[in-house]
């Protein structure tokens, strides 16, 4: 039957999911140190991007290349994110904690507190949600990663709200409906999520701002 052809939509479906399946292995045994997850998910987009194209060639290959050749900027990152994310959970726990145990004007000087760190956070996830698929796209210093990941993240909201949707949505399922989807997780998250960020990345990194080379 013609749906089950290799050139069918049908099956380039198929086959892009069990790339996101095969892609959520590699992403997922290479983060396991921890420190390497700044360049694991950095080697996932890279490949993710490739098969959005329909550019994908051996898989693990192509993994392990951007991998090794992202290390060095991609765990610097992740490192630096890595401390802020703990810095910002040890201050909503805090804050959480303090505004729970005063009333009247502490409480309401407490909240205000927490409201500014929660608005912190919505920050930090952009910036997760889009430094290493940058740092997969373009060559630039960490400095103007970090600050284009956040100004593309903020102007560019559709995208954002669409992929933060599509990582949600896979940790609802995940948590509530469907544990072993988890087999497909972040690697599936990252080829749907390219189809939005490989166009959007790479017309931008043709473009002064805001993805912009520092010489």
């Amino acid at each position: 039957m013609a749906i089950f052809s290799y050139e069918s939509k049908f099956s380039q479906i198929v086959l892009r999911i069990t790339y996101g399946c095969y892609l959520n292995l590699l992403w997922f045994l290479t983060s396991i140190p921890i420190i390497t997850i700044g360049a694991s998910t950095t080697a996932l987009y890279s490949v993710a991007f490739k098969v959005s194209r329909g550019e994908e060639g051996r898989i693990g290959h192509q993994f392990f290349a951007a991998f090794k050749s992202n290390f060095k900027q991609a765990t610097t990152l992740w490192l630096i994110l890595l401390v802020l994310g703990i810095v910002l959970g040890v201050d909503v726990y805090v804050l959480t904690r303090l505004r729970l145990a005063y009333t009247g004007a502490l409480a309401v000087f407490w909240t205000l507190l927490l409201a500014i760190v929660i608005a912190a956070c919505i920050v930090y996830t952009v910036e997760l949600m889009y430094v290493f698929p940058l740092v997969a796209k373009v060559e630039n210093t960490n400095a103007a990663m970090l600050k284009n990941s956040l100004l593309i993240g903020t102007h560019y909201l559709n995208c954002t709200i669409v992929v933060f949707a599509i990582h949600f949505a896979m940790f609802f399922v995940a948590v509530r409906l469907f544990t072993p989807i988890l087999v497909f997780g972040e690697g599936l998250c990252a080829v749907a999520s390219s189809y939005l960020l490989d166009p959007l990345l790479t017309a931008l990194a043709t473009k002064p701002t805001p993805v912009e080379e520092e010489e």
